[in-house]
C-alpha cells in the first residue's frame, strides 16, 4: 500500500483548549466509507451541516478544499492520505486552527471509524465552552451521517 503525506502521522493539539474524538461502528467495508468521506465535492450531499465542499486539485496531500459547516466558511488543506486506512487534514476559519483526523479499523464485516479534532486560536481561548460543545456535537453527527450513507450503499 503506498502512503501519501507530507511529514510524519499528523495527531491533533492535545494541549488546543477544545478537543474532542468520537467513533462509531460501521457495517461496511472500509472501501466504501473511503469513497464517501475523501469523496469531498458530495459530502454536502449526505451530510446535511455541510452546505458546500469543494475540492481544489487532486485528492492529494497539500490539496486544498472550501466548504461550509454549520453557515462557516473553511479553508482546509489535506495533510496525510494512507487510502482506507486514514486521512487528516487542518483548516483555518478566522481565529481558529483545527487538525482534523479521520482512522479507519477494519474489524470483521464492519470498521470501527474513529474521529479527532483540535481547535485552537484567539477565538477559542474566548468562547472555550461553547466551541467545545459545537465540536463534539459537529464530529456526532459527521459520524452519524457517514454510518448511514455507508450502510445505504451496501444494501
Amino acid at each position: 500500500m503506498k502512503l501519501l503525506k507530507l511529514s510524519s502521522v499528523m495527531e491533533i493539539n492535545l494541549k488546543a483548549p477544545a478537543i474532542a474524538q468520537h467513533q462509531i461502528t460501521i457495517n461496511a467495508t472500509s472501501e466504501t466509507i473511503w469513497q464517501i468521506l475523501t469523496d469531498i465535492n458530495q459530502w454536502a450531499t449526505w451530510n446535511p451541516n455541510i452546505s458546500e465542499a469543494r475540492l481544489e486539485g487532486a485528492l492529494k496531500p497539500g490539496s486544498t478544499f472550501r466548504w461550509k459547516s454549520g453557515g462557516t466558511a473553511v479553508l482546509s488543506t489535506l495533510q496525510e492520505i494512507e487510502p482506507q486506512r486514514r486521512l487528516s487534514w487542518t483548516g483555518q476559519v478566522i481565529g481558529t486552527r483545527a487538525i482534523h483526523v479521520w482512522m479507519l479499523e477494519p474489524q470483521g464485516d464492519c470498521v470501527i471509524v474513529r474521529t479527532e479534532e483540535s481547535f485552537e486560536g484567539w477565538l477559542v481561548q474566548l468562547t472555550k465552552g461553547m466551541m467545545q460543545r459545537m465540536l463534539d456535537t459537529s464530529l456526532q453527527e459527521w459520524l452519524k451521517h457517514l454510518k448511514q450513507k455507508a450502510e445505504a450503499a451496501t444494501e
